[in-house]
């Protein structure tokens, strides 16, 4: 049976198809006994829109594009999923890509939401892409850059700022009494990996006797930190830091994983341990984890406000949004504190 047209919809519901296509596209101008009429019509004919041929008509969809660098880290399945619901309340879809920290799969994303004509991308990116960026706007398609801020300030963005919260991890470790400490991330080519990094060295090196290793890591997951763990684990105790700053919650699960369960250190007495991002599964780990917490739904959400923004005014100069963080204390740093304390970074 063939799909039910406009003009079938129309006829039912005896007006013209003008009026269908008003019920359609802006219901507002148009009498509510009228829009209930059609609307009647529609279902009983099972009619679908054709939304390709919308889309053509208005040279754009009503939906977002939304590419993170993780699906698996649970920060941006909580970022993915205030966007989604920003994007719902103001009649928007979302549509999700992971481009797992490579550059071929970010460009393809973006190729294909170019195609589908969506009104705008959120971006967590793999390296610069000021320059893509700059050809999808010309193509009336904005852009704002969430977890990550531009290099050159042209593009929007909602960020925290990591150089703090690196600095504000190293600082508590410093601060309970630690001076051999050890970061663990990568790749370091990743902006949030070095400005985490950048702000841990910056705080040690306010602190005479203190030292700062880098343990890198080929990708921000369990598996590379409890490899790292392992590996930790194996070196004479001399040699070991008394201290880890974990990239992220991932990695620090995993060198919980690796030093505490496999390795039977004592954590922290052995060695004091900090993550990044405070998702849900730090606080309920085998030791609660000290961790730096970012506002992961307020930057989904508020990236698509100012996305929805900017696709609707071209014009807008660009904003930068830039939380701070805040740690939050638990076992894993500090055998005191059983109970967790959030500290607020200032």
């Amino acid at each position: 049976m063939a799909s039910a047209s406009v003009k079938d919809v129309a006829a039912l519901a005896q007006v013209s198809v003008g009026t269908v296509s008003n019920v359609l596209n802006r219901p507002e101008i148009v009498a509510p006994e009228t829009v209930e009429r059609v609307m009647s019509a529609m279902h009983k004919l099972s009619y679908v829109r054709n939304e390709a041929a919308r889309q053509l008509r208005l040279g754009h969809s009503q939906a977002l594009g939304l590419i993170t660098l993780s699906g698996g880290n649970p920060f941006f399945t909580d970022l993915t999923t205030a966007a989604e619901d920003a994007a719902a309340e103001a009649g928007y879809s979302v549509i999700v890509g992971n481009s797992n920290d490579r550059r071929d799969r970010e460009a393809g994303y973006l190729g294909l939401f170019e195609e589908l004509r969506v009104r705008g991308v959120l971006l967590s990116p793999v390296g610069d892409p000021a320059a893509r960026l700059r050809q999808l706007r010309e193509r009336g398609i904005a852009a704002v850059l969430v977890d990550r801020v531009s290099s050159d300030d042209s593009f929007s963005s909602v960020s925290v700022d990591d150089v703090a919260g690196g600095a504000l991890a190293a600082a508590h470790l410093i601060g309970s009494g630690r001076s051999r400490l050890a970061f663990v991330g990568g790749p370091l080519q990743i902006r949030q990996v070095s400005d985490r990094l950048a702000g841990a060295r910056g705080e040690a090196a306010k602190h005479p006797g203190v030292t700062l290793e880098v343990v890198p890591v080929e990708a921000l997951t369990v598996h590379e930190g409890r490899r790292a763990g392992e590996a930790l684990v194996r070196r004479p105790p001399a040699r070991r830091p008394d201290a880890v700053f974990a990239a992220n919650d991932l990695v620090a699960v995993g060198l919980l994983q690796g030093l505490f369960i496999n390795g039977r250190l004592a954590i922290p007495e052995d060695i004091a341990l900090v993550g990044y991002d405070d998702i849900m599964f730090a606080s309920a780990s085998v030791v609660p984890l000290t961790s730096v917490r970012q506002p992961s739904q307020l930057i989904g959400r508020t990236g698509v406000e100012i996305l929805i923004e900017e696709s609707q005014n071209p014009a807008l100069e660009p904003r930068h949004v830039l939380y701070q963080p805040q740690l939050v204390v638990r076992a894993s740093s500090s055998a005191s504190d059983r109970d967790a304390v959030t500290r607020v970074a200032h």
